[in-house]
């Protein structure tokens, strides 16, 4: 592997002239000089994937979060899920030894030692509090136990074991899924830092690339790109329109990272946009990859999004794999690294226009004579 790090290296710096081998901050940086920080494009969706929109006055917010409680206390972060396990399991105990204490006390086990007990050796609050902490808990040191002589202590310790069944399985499932979750499994899936327009096939076309960061591969992999642009008036009023862009291959197998393509034809957003006018622009295009993991056969969608910044016009990606004798090897240090190469500085339109056949200036339309006409068979 390190071998083959070297000789990528060497591989790049031999490259021609008309190749550069550069960096995703080379080209960012001359697009943040030529614009003042306050024109920088606020995003729609941020480079994590996570949204960049805050909800408010939301009616009745708060019976929202209580109804879906399960997916609350998946979403809270870990140490205000565990401060809330622990009190509910020291509130149920307070609350079962509250209750024991008294029963203790209705019973007149606390006034007069010498009668039958409803719970042995529960005579004040901290042996009733210490019987219910090793009811629930299942501890059992043997000195405190329940007697027949009251229905009411019986049935207050059904109740709580019932109770501490529904606490334990509540804390476990919510443990599992929070470890579970697919934000998770989508950080070890990841975008490059940019994206590239170059030329394939005789046309120009937007590209990104996407990798597996894990060894086990992903199952039915689906890739979908959109533009979105937020257009704010004076007014404050703003309008968010969404237009899909069609990808080459959006079904993949993700097992080596891929580059993503979409073409930039007739029909396509970017068709009319010369590189001049897309570091203009306010669009941004927003990209995902949904997809099924073989380890659990959970679907997850890793996102994030490519502004007027991130898209280095007349670049393409460097390549990653290499084929050796038993096995390919990836080299992930290559991931967002980018080469120049020589574009033109016009729309996908002109340069098809540029390159559509021109007729020959001395050829000019001949007209068949009668006779000349061909009879019919």
């Amino acid at each position: 592997m390190l071998r083959f790090v070297a000789e990528r290296r060497r591989g790049v710096a031999r490259m021609p002239k008309s190749y550069q081998s550069v960096e995703r901050g080379d080209d960012a940086t001359a697009a943040e000089t030529e614009q003042s920080p306050g024109s920088r494009k606020r995003r729609y969706v941020r480079k994590e994937g996570s949204c960049d929109v805050v909800f408010r006055h939301l009616p009745e917010e708060w019976l929202f979060f209580v109804t879906d409680i399960f997916t609350t206390l998946v979403e809270i972060r870990w140490r205000a899920m565990l401060l809330i396990f622990a009190l509910s399991y020291i509130l149920s105990w307070l609350f079962f030894g509250i209750l024991f204490w008294v029963i203790a006390l209705a019973h007149g086990d606390v006034q007069d030692h010498k009668t039958a007990p409803c719970v042995y050796k529960v005579r004040s609050f901290t042996a009733a509090f210490l019987f219910s902490l090793e009811t629930q808990t299942t501890i059992g040191y043997g000195t405190r136990g329940m007697s027949e002589n009251c229905a009411a202590a019986i049935a207050a310790v059904t109740v709580q074991d019932v109770v501490s069944c529904f606490i334990n399985t509540f804390v476990i499932g919510i443990a599992v899924a929070k470890m579970a979750s697919a934000k998770k499994r989508a950080q070890t899936v990841g975008f490059s830092n940019c994206a590239v327009v170059n030329l394939r096939d005789g046309h120009l076309c937007l590209s990104w690339r996407v990798g597996d960061f894990r060894r086990n591969h992903l199952v039915e992999g689906t890739a979908r790109a959109q533009i979105v642009r937020a257009d704010a008036h004076a007014t404050g009023r703003v309008d968010v329109t969404y237009r899909d862009l069609v990808i080459q291959q959006p079904d993949i197998v993700l097992v080596a990272p891929t580059a993503i393509c979409h073409r930039i034809r007739e029909g396509s957003p970017l068709y009319g946009m010369s590189p001049a006018e897309l570091r203009g622009s306010d669009l941004e295009v927003v990209v995902s990859f949904t997809y099924t993991d073989d380890s659990t056969g959970t679907l997850h969608q890793t996102r994030t999004s490519y502004t007027r910044d991130d898209i280095l016009w007349g670049h393409v990606f460097q390549e990653m794999i290499r084929a050796g004798r038993r096995r390919y090897t990836v080299d992930y240090v290559l991931f967002n690294q980018t080469a120049k190469v020589p574009l033109p500085a016009i729309s996908a339109e002109a340069f098809r226009l540029k390159r559509r056949p021109r007729p020959s200036p001395g050829a000019s339309p001949r007209n068949c004579r009668p006779d000349e006409v061909p009879s019919p068979p």
